[in-house]
C-alpha cells in the first residue's frame, strides 16, 4: 500500500507537504493540493489503516427525499447511522448533484474530505460518478445499483425478482388473469430490474406477459393519460406500478375516471410508504425493511473498510429478509366478498 513517503518521492516534495495537502493545512498552495490528492489516488493511498484518521463516512444522496420520518431515505440512513455512530463513525450526508461529479473524481472527492467510505442512495444511470467506480480504490456501497468486477465497491438491495413474484402471486391468488405493469422511465437499474422481473413473474404464474402489457414514461402524466387506458383497453383488471407515488397517481386517476378500486381494478405497489396507508382505500404494497437495509449497508461498508469478504460476490448484497406483501384493507375485502366468475381487485403503491 502507497505511503506519504511515496507520494512525496514521486511529486519530489517533502512528506510534511504532502500531510498538510492532504489534511487540508495551510502552506500549501492549491494548484499542490490538487497534485498531491491526485497522485495519492494513482498511487492507491488509503487512510483506512492509519491510526491518526478521521473516522468519517459519507452517505450520498441524490433522488431521494430523506429529511422528515415519511421520506423514503429516512430509515435507510437512521439504520446505518444506528450501527456506524456506535463504532466509532462520524455519519456525514452530502447531497450529491451531476456538478459535483464532473467537478472531481470519486477517489480523489473522498482523500479531499478525509471520507473512508461512502453509502449511495438514488443513483441513476446518468450519474458521472458510476464509471469511475469500476476502477475507484475508496470503498462504496450503491442502494439498488450494480457495478460489478471491483471488489471496492458492493451493492444492497431487496430481492426485486422474488418481491415481483410476490406481487404477480397474490394478484393471481385473488383471481386476476391479466396484470399490466407501469414504471418510471427505465433510466436507473432499480427501475429496469423491477420491470424485467414482472414480466419473468407473469411468466411463471402462468399469466400472459406480451410486452405490450408493460408501459414506462419519465412522466407520470403521461403514464396516466396514455398508458394507463392502454393497458386498460387490453382488459388488465390489475396494475402493478414501480413505487407507491406512482400508484398513489393511479389510483387518483381511476377515482376521477369512475373506476372503483377495488372494485374494477387492482392497483399495487412498492416500498410501503407511509401515504399508502392514508390513501382511501389504503394501498397494497411490497414492503421494504428501509431500516434493515440501512443496516445491510453499514454492514458492507463494514466489511469493506476491514478488507472482510462478507460473501463470495461482493458486488451484490441482497437483504432478502426486508421482503413483505404488506395487504391494504381494499384489497382484502375484495377478496372476501369477491364473487365467482368476477375477479375483485387490491391496491398497492411503491
Amino acid at each position: 500500500m502507497a505511503t506519504l513517503e511515496d507520494i512525496a518521492r514521486t511529486l519530489g516534495v517533502s512528506k510534511g507537504t504532502v500531510s498538510k495537502a492532504l489534511s487540508g493545512a495551510g502552506g500549501v498552495s492549491d494548484a499542490m493540493r490538487q497534485s498531491v490528492v491526485e497522485t495519492a489516488v494513482e498511487l492507491g493511498y488509503s487512510r483506512i489503516c492509519r491510526k491518526d484518521t478521521s473516522r468519517r463516512i459519507a452517505v450520498f444522496i441524490t433522488n431521494m427525499d430523506y429529511a422528515k420520518p415519511e421520506d423514503f431515505g429516512y430509515d435507510i440512513l437512521a439504520g446505518f447511522r444506528k450501527l456506524a455512530e456506535p463504532d466509532g463513525y462520524q455519519v456525514v450526508v452530502v447531497p450529491l448533484s451531476c456538478a459535483l461529479e464532473n467537478s472531481v473524481p470519486y477517489d480523489a472527492y473522498m482523500m479531499q474530505h478525509n471520507y473512508l467510505g461512502g453509502l449511495f442512495l438514488g443513483l441513476s444511470f446518468n450519474d458521472p460518478w458510476l464509471e469511475g467506480f469500476k476502477t475507484c480504490k475508496t470503498p462504496a456501497v450503491l442502494y439498488d445499483n450494480c457495478v460489478p468486477g471491483n471488489p471496492r465497491v458492493t451493492s444492497i438491495s431487496v430481492d426485486n425478482a422474488e418481491a415481483m413474484n410476490q406481487a404477480v402471486r397474490y394478484l393471481k391468488s385473488l383471481g386476476h388473469k391479466k396484470i399490466g405493469y407501469l414504471s418510471y422511465a427505465l433510466e436507473s437499474y432499480v427501475y429496469q430490474q423491477r420491470y424485467q422481473a414482472f414480466f419473468r413473474a407473469a411468466q411463471a404464474n402462468g399469466l400472459p406477459c406480451s410486452e405490450s402489457l408493460g408501459k414506462c414514461d419519465f412522466f407520470t402524466s403521461v403514464c396516466l393519460s396514455e398508458h394507463l387506458p392502454a393497458l386498460l383497453e387490453q382488459g388488465c383488471t390489475a396494475i402493478v406500478c414501480s413505487h407507491d407515488r406512482l400508484a398513489n397517481s393511479v389510483l387518483i386517476d381511476c377515482q376521477e375516471r369512475g373506476i372503483r378500486v377495488p372494485e374494477d381494478l387492482s392497483i399495487l405497489g412498492f416500498d410501503d410508504l407511509p401515504l399508502c396507508r392514508f390513501t382511501p382505500p389504503p394501498l397494497t404494497t411490497i414492503r421494504q425493511n428501509r431500516a434493515e437495509l440501512g443496516k445491510s449497508a453499514y454492514f458492507a461498508l463494514s466489511s469493506q473498510l476491514h478488507d472482510v469478504s462478507h460473501q463470495p460476490d461482493p458486488a451484490a448484497h441482497r437483504a432478502d429478509r426486508a421482503l413483505l406483501l404488506r395487504q391494504g384493507p381494499a384489497a382484502a375485502a375484495g377478496q372476501k366478498t369477491h364473487s365467482p366468475g368476477r375477479a375483485r381487485h387490491p391496491k398497492g403503491t411503491k
